[in-house]
């Protein structure tokens, strides 16, 4: 089974930051130290209400970030501005309407497959890898690989409302999907309410998933557990 790649989601860190209107938690800083714990990656979703992940601190991260470094979002005029100059490794592009809470769908990749093209084409040609926020579901998947996307990355909010329940049945399409993805060619990607009781269950069921982002559960466990150990643990289910 291939190795996984795990990303941290700093967004909570920001918010938390962003509610006293200083400094404190130090975004740049926290990013650095799940970097020095073994995170293999920093993600961020800037929105354009910038309640959590700033502009400026997409390029303050990109100066400091040795990973590699994700950003996601809706692909605007404004964003795609902003990562053509920052030029992440990846770029994880996002279906969100603005003032969205949270992603909760993935794109519908017939019906934009034409906005996509033109976008991972610009992207692309500043070597930016370009992942598509999905749902298991064959013919979109099939439909984001001719849009030149080199993965997807699963919406799995889904499978962590199912789990506890079913987990044979939560975790079946995705399988599936997954199949389908190493059948064409497609890397595989996920994030979304992954947490310690589901991820290594999810990471056992996907064959060849490369990445996971996780924010909000691992921000909640270092509240308990600390960031050192929380990232650790993390790791171990990935292993």
């Amino acid at each position: 089974m291939s190795s996984t790649r795990l990303s941290v989601n700093i967004n909570k860190i920001a918010l938390l930051r962003n509610s006293r209107g200083a400094n404190i938690p130090d975004v740049v800083q926290f990013a650095k130290d799940c970097e020095r714990y073994g995170a293999q990656g920093i993600t961020v979703h800037p929105r354009q209400d910038e309640r959590h992940i700033t502009r400026n601190d997409v390029y303050e991260l990109k100066k400091t970030v040795t990973t590699e470094f994700n950003i996601e979002g809706y692909p605007s005029e404004d964003f795609l501005k902003m990562v053509l100059e920052v030029k992440p490794e990846q770029c994880t592009l996002v279906p969100d309407a603005p003032g969205q809470l949270t992603s909760d769908h993935g794109w519908d990749t017939i019906t934009h497959q034409n906005l996509l093209i033109d976008v991972i084409a610009e992207l692309k040609k500043n070597n930016i890898r370009v992942s598509l926020f999905i749902d298991p579901v064959n013919n979109l998947i099939e439909a984001a690989k001719k849009t030149g996307a080199d993965r997807i990355e699963f919406y799995t909010g889904p499978y962590a409302h199912d789990f506890s329940a079913d987990k044979q049945k939560a975790i079946q399409s995705f399988s599936s999907a997954a199949k389908f993805c190493n059948d064409i060619g497609v890397g595989i990607n996920a994030g979304h309410d992954l947490n310690l009781d589901n991820l290594k269950f999810f990471k056992q069921n996907i064959p060849n998933l490369l990445e996971v982002s996780i924010g909000h559960a691992l921000v909640r466990d270092c509240l308990y557990l600390g960031l050192e150990n929380t990232i650790q643990l993390y790791l171990r289910e990935l292993e």
